[in-house]
This record gives C-alpha cells, structure tokens and sequence, in this order.
C-alpha cells in the first residue's frame, strides 16, 4: 500500500488540502468564538439601519454615541472591578457629587482646572475609602458600596443645600461642550478611556494582576501579588473615572445635580454584564465592554426613535440585563 494510502487520502485531496489548513481552522473557530458577540451586534445594527427610519443617519450615531459616553467611560473601570470579583455601587453617586462639587469650586475659584481637579480628587479619596474597607477590613463589596452610594448621595445634597448648583463660567460650558472634526468631546473622552484601558487590560501587569485575582485570590496571593493593594488601587481608579463623568455631566447641562445619574450604576454593571466581564471575575474583554455599552444605548435609542412608552423602557432594559446574567451563569457552569 502507498503511503498515502496509509492516511486514508487520495492524491487528489492531498493537493487539495494545503498544510495547515487545520491550523487555520482552529484559529478561525477562535476568533469567532472570541468575537461572536461582536459579530452578533454588527447583525443587529445593520438590521436596525434597514429597518427604523432615521436611524443610521448621521446626527443620530453621534447622539446615540453621546447618549452613551459616560456609561462607556465608568464602564471600562467597572469591567476591573468585577474582574477582580468585586463591583462599586456607588458610581452614580460620585457622578452626582463631583457634578456638584465641579460647579460650586468653578463659581468660587473661576478656575476650570481646579473645578475638574476637585471633583477628581473627590472621586479618588471615595474610590480609596471603598477599597480599604473591602480589602483591608474585609467588609462584602455589596455592603460596603451600597452604604457609601447613600453616604455620599447625601453628601450630594447638603453640599448643594438640595438645590441644583448652576454655572455660567464658559469655560467649564465648553469642557465637554465642545468638539472636534465635528465630534463631541465627550466622545472623544470615552473613545479614550476604551483605548486606555484595553491597552491596561491586554497589555500590561495591572490587567494580568486584575484577572488573577478575579480567577483565584489565593493562587494570585501566592504567585506574589499584593491582593490587598491591588484592589485599592482598582477602586481609587473607579472612582477617578466615575468622577470624570460627573463633571462631564455638569459641564453638559451647566449645573450640578444631586439627584443626578440615578439608577447609573445598574446601567455600568448592566453593560459589563451584557458585554461577557464574568461576574464570578476572572474573565473580562474591552471589545465586550464596548459592545454592551452600545447594545444598551442602541435599544433605548431604537424605543424613542419607535415613541415606545417609557414604562416599557425600563421593561426591555430588565429584561436585557436578565438574559444577560442568565447568558453569563451558563457560560461559567460550562466552564
């Protein structure tokens, strides 16, 4: 018998399949498996195009990209926390608070950068406070985020006397009321913020630090990793960002709210979640982050285009982040 007949393959199909096509095929299985979410999106985007009047026009991709900027920008922060097995309720507070203290530091100081550096500072020191008491004290992340998403809404409100606090300083207006090759700044911010942190993510020892503890405390514990430390740090980031977004957010409608970015939270973790971050950590991708992100402002952009009620809103937004979870347990059962 010849040797290729010993393989079980004709001559014609030899030359017919070219060394490494399994190789190939492997990868390609991969990639698709890696991406499938991605893929999936692009499906319901281009179906969206065809099928909702106005909604693949211009104007609306860039309200829609604004609509979403600052969920996007908290987002890539939140996808560390619950990569290292942790989450942070109280972004939206923050967001209402560095909002409010942007605009009283602008009206006193008529200085924009100390207005941002303040609210920035306030984020950073409610970020630290998060993460001492969850990694050093070793309170639950759910208690211990909840009652500072109280403590400091609260702060929020006796800052500003209750009352909306507003700015007329151009400057601080045109801080995220800008643009740039016709973009908002606010755009730009985020679009930022996704390559930073994916480049932190994929590309360096914080990322791969952050995904180790999520896997395995212990095992990262004893691999040399300063566990403790490490999720400080990722909480005093989370609340840097989430500060960002507030003064953003003051900036784009000229006052500090305290009621503001209500029910924020949710939509972060909502986007994480929809996005494939495990919320069992471990396992986190910027590109799914991006694609959650876009998944919850696409539907709620599609329900107003459509004039669906607001009530049903909050039903198909539910529903959203239920399959999502559902999605997510299956996928790490099956792991």
């Amino acid at each position: 018998m010849k040797p290729f007949m010993k393989a079980g393959l004709t001559p014609e199909a030899k030359l017919a399949r070219p060394p490494g096509l399994d190789s190939l095929l492997r990868r390609l299985f991969v990639f698709l498996l890696e991406y499938n979410l991605v893929f999936l999106f692009l499906a319901i985007f281009v179906a969206l195009s065809f099928s909702v009047r106005y909604f693949f026009t211009v104007q609306n991709m860039l309200g829609l990209a604004l609509s979403v900027s600052q969920i996007g920008m908290v987002a890539c922060t939140m996808m560390f926390c619950l990569a290292s097995r942790d989450f942070d309720l109280s972004v939206g507070s923050i967001v209402a608070f560095a909002g409010v203290l942007s605009a009283m530091v602008i009206n006193v100081t008529d200085n924009l950068w100390a207005a941002v550096a303040a609210a920035l500072l306030s984020g950073a020191i409610i970020g630290c406070v998060n993460g001492i008491i969850i990694a050093y004290l070793r309170i639950n992340a759910l208690i211990t985020t909840l009652a500072t998403m109280e403590m400091v809404r609260g702060l929020a409100f006796i800052t500003s006397h209750g009352q909306a606090v507003g700015v007329s300083n151009a400057d601080f207006i045109f801080f995220a009321g800008s643009s740039f090759l016709g973009i908002s700044m606010p755009i730009w911010m985020t679009l930022a913020c996704f390559v930073l942190f994916g480049f932190l993510l994929n590309s360096t020892i914080y990322g791969r630090n952050t995904l180790a503890i999520g896997g395995n405390p212990e095992a990262a514990r004893l691999a040399g990793i300063h566990v403790e430390r490490m999720r400080v740090v990722i909480f005093l980031v989370q609340g840097v960002i989430a500060a960002l977004a507030g003064a953003i957010l003051a900036s784009r409608i000229t006052s500090g709210q305290p009621n503001s970015a209500q029910g924020f939270e949710l939509n972060v973790i909502s986007a994480c979640v929809l996005g494939g971050v495990s919320l069992k950590g471990g396992s986190a991708t910027i590109s799914g982050v991006i694609v959650g992100v876009f998944i919850l402002g696409t539907a709620e952009n599609v329900m107003n285009l459509l004039n669906i009620d607001a009530f049903y809103q909050y039903l198909v937004r539910g529903a959203i982040l239920l399959a999502a979870v559902v999605v997510d347990q299956q996928r790490t059962r099956g792991e």
